[in-house]
């Protein structure tokens, strides 16, 4: 693990005005040393994942330990479901996953696949709705899960909503480690490739985010023509050709997001 440069999706030093609480940023830094992989820490790991230094790191794990947000066995720290409410705010305040949910499980019905939909956040992409069939990767994902946006189909949706300049910085700044032996990591290819997604107006990703995984993904447009989010119907490699996706998923995915955009111009109405 590496101390993180900045929050994701916050600002960097050189942005910060006077009214930047350091501490704060700290605290929830603290927060984000936990992950899937890492899920229990030593007060060692932590000021190490953080940069901190282990006094500091310390005082800031038995802040949130006093607030409920992480448990300690002594020695190993981890964080308590009370963390999930830092989130449900802003999860429960966007209707986006509750307008696009049943519409989503019509999807999974006609097509036997997982659907989700995500946002971008940072150079990730985060889940926020999303209905399994069978289990098809081996990370088991939910609402709040999280993965680099240049590997995955949603991802690359997102990005192609992006202005060029913020495009070109995101591709240029980010470390694109291959996470498969297809997974595309050079920023120039990447670069062409999320062009096409642009014409295309939808995204193919085969099996650069898991071996055996192919997904395809379509943008979810607000009432001003705003990409928001994204869709995608995920399915084993092995059963389902790129072909197939393209010719008969694609066209109800399509379905699903019109329906879904409906939906959320009359919420907004």
């Amino acid at each position: 693990m590496t101390a993180p440069d900045a929050p994701a999706g916050g600002t960097d030093a050189g942005a910060r005005g006077p009214h930047f609480v350091q501490s704060l940023e700290r605290g929830l830094n603290v927060i984000r040393a936990f992950d899937a992989s890492t899920p229990e820490l030593t007060l060692s790991e932590v000021a190490h994942a953080t940069g901190l230094t282990r006094a500091a790191a310390r005082r800031f794990l038995l802040t949130l330990a006093d607030l409920g947000y992480v448990r300690s066995d002594g020695r190993r720290f981890s964080l308590t479901p009370r963390v999930l409410r830092l989130g449900y705010a802003y999860l429960s305040s966007l209707s986006l996953p509750e307008v696009a949910e049943p519409h989503l499980e019509g999807l999974v019905a006609l097509v036997h696949e997982s659907s989700s939909v995500s946002v971008l956040d940072g150079d990730d992409i985060v889940y926020v709705a999303r209905i399994p069939t069978s289990r098809i990767m081996t990370v088991a994902i939910s609402v709040g899960t999280r993965f680099p946006a240049y590997a995955t189909s949603m991802g690359r949706v997102l990005l192609a909503a992006l202005p060029e300049p913020e495009l070109d910085e995101r591709l240029d700044r980010a470390a694109h480690r291959p996470l498969t032996g297809r997974t595309a990591t050079d920023p120039a290819v990447l670069r062409r490739e999320i062009n096409r997604v642009r014409k295309q107006g939808w995204s193919l990703v085969d099996q650069e985010l898991e071996d055996g995984l192919r997904s395809i993904a379509a943008p979810i447009r607000d009432a001003t023509g705003t990409v928001v989010a994204a869709a995608n119907v995920s399915a084993a490699s092995s059963r389902t050709p790129a072909a197939r996706m393209r010719r008969e998923l694609l066209p109800l995915l399509l379905d699903a997001t019109a329906r879904i955009e409906a939906d959320l111009r009359a919420a907004r109405c």
